[in-house]
């Protein structure tokens, strides 16, 4: 795996939202941004982690982020995802995973004594399109105030 560091910019690449609407990361390059990857929509951990950064969203907001979840699951899964939970930011649907490789999130994981390749649950904050921060150990039920502690 070869993960983006603080420090470094994050790479271009077009992608799709929930919605089907194209994402360039070029119209956030210049912005303070929350990449946060998850592993697959509508599961326990990624609900509690989504759901955590929604109801925390006005804080995020208040220090100028915008937030991006991203995993490889279809643009209709995302999309009942965020409807279901009222998700304030898109999520994009990364099928053909040019933002999964982009920032080096997709590797080698181990449950329950099985070892397979799947996303990584992380997260990266982003200004003026350089990693500022790297948090690779996400509480999901209390990842706002690991984003905000430091921000």
């Amino acid at each position: 795996m070869n993960t983006l560091k603080a420090g470094d910019q994050v790479p271009n690449f077009t992608t799709t939202d929930q919605d089907g609407n194209v994402i360039n990361w070029s119209d956030y390059s210049d912005k303070k941004v929350v990449v946060f990857f998850y592993p697959k929509a509508s599961t326990p951990g990624c609900t509690a982690e989504a759901c955590n950064l929604r109801d925390n969203y006005t804080a995020l907001q208040e220090q100028g982020y915008v937030i991006l979840g991203v995993s490889a699951d279809s643009e209709k899964r995302q999309a009942n995802f965020k409807t279901k939970y009222e998700f304030p930011f898109p999520l994009l649907a990364d099928e053909d995973k040019k933002v999964i490789d982009a920032f080096g999130v997709w590797g080698p994981k181990k449950f329950m004594g099985k070892e397979y390749d799947g996303i990584h649950r992380m997260t990266f904050l982003v200004e003026n399109g350089t990693v500022t921060r790297v948090i690779d150990k996400v509480k999901t039920k209390d990842h706002a105030a690991q984003i905000l502690t430091e921000a």
